[in-house]
């Protein structure tokens, strides 16, 4: 249903190179490190228990759209952790609803942006409709968690550059032979607006100056774009043959943020991968046809209902 769902899903491979929990399970996430914290940190979240969150949803995906509308209730753990619990209620395709399963009653999503917290990713066995909503909102989740941690964004042009550079693989070994990306985060506090209580946070998702992702062969080394590349992929076709790709992929994540409790008022993701793709006949991705350039893109935003 969600083209490229696999690349979707390296976002939870990317968290376990931050330390965070990416588990297949629904089970309490046990705490990270303590993170640094201080009465002036402004994108710390500040949490009720039983407040309740209304978002829609909406992303377009190579031309595909679809819209999602969710509600949270805030919870807190038998750890004493904050967390936002939601529920999907909603979902349309291409402008055609979806209907969802009995399931997805009982299909519970877990984030928070609470410093103290591990996120998970959840088990989408009997709701994998639901795939590209429940990981585009962890990313917005996992970004501003990640921004309030470093303690240190307070004022306009605060800046932050957290590198993590090793590969993540969403490999599966049967459709996607192959499939990695290498990405490091620039974080920036662009905005604060104290009359509005408004604070505007820009992550950007970039290139590693070493990424490092594999390079199975030679031709796959020459960067597609103006840095090196950072995204490959190699999967068999329905005729058999292997399908390899490799480029440049970035994020740029919008979030405005409440100064009044830190809740996600809105938020936007741009997220392109420029790419060459070549169709060949042996494993070894020796014996292809000639490089195509392929541009992927993909844009969400989330918006809290008032």
């Amino acid at each position: 249903m969600f083209n490229h769902t696999i690349k979707i899903a390296t976002i939870g491979f990317l968290w376990l190179s931050l330390g965070l929990h990416a588990q297949t399970t629904h089970k309490t996430p046990q705490r990270p490190a303590p993170a640094p914290t201080s009465a002036s940190n402004i994108l710390e979240r500040r949490y009720r228990v039983g407040e309740t969150l209304n978002y829609v949803m909406k992303g377009v995906n190579e031309g595909r759209r679809y819209e999602a509308t969710a509600k949270a209730v805030v919870k807190r753990n038998t750890e004493g952790s904050y967390f936002e619990e939601f529920t999907w209620t909603g979902l349309t395709m291409n402008g055609k609803n979806v209907p969802l399963p009995p399931e997805a009653s009982n299909f519970f999503q877990d984030v928070s942006l609470a410093l103290d917290y591990g996120m998970s990713i959840p088990d989408f066995g009997k709701v994998p409709m639901l795939v590209g909503p429940v990981l585009d909102l962890m990313t917005f989740y996992v970004d501003l968690q990640l921004a309030a941690r470093q303690g240190t964004l307070g004022h306009p042009g605060d800046h932050a550059f957290v590198k993590v550079g090793g590969a993540n693989s969403w490999a599966d070994g049967r459709y996607v032979l192959e499939g990695e990306d290498s990405l490091d985060f620039d974080i920036t506090l662009e905005k604060v607006n104290t009359a509005e209580h408004v604070a505007e946070l820009l992550v950007k998702h970039v290139p590693p100056a070493q990424p490092g992702i594999t390079v199975p062969v030679e031709w796959m080394r020459k960067r597609v774009a103006d840095t090196p590349n950072n995204w490959m992929e190699v999967h068999k076709d329905d005729k058999g043959k292997y399908v390899a790709a490799v480029g440049k992929e970035t994020f740029d994540v919008h979030i405005q943020v409440d100064l009044s409790d830190g809740k996600i008022l809105s938020a936007t993701m741009n997220n392109p991968v420029d790419t060459i793709e070549r169709t060949c006949s042996d494993e070894y991705l020796m014996e292809c046809d000639e490089a195509k350039p392929h541009h992927i893109l993909r844009q969400i935003e989330l918006t809290l209902q008032r």
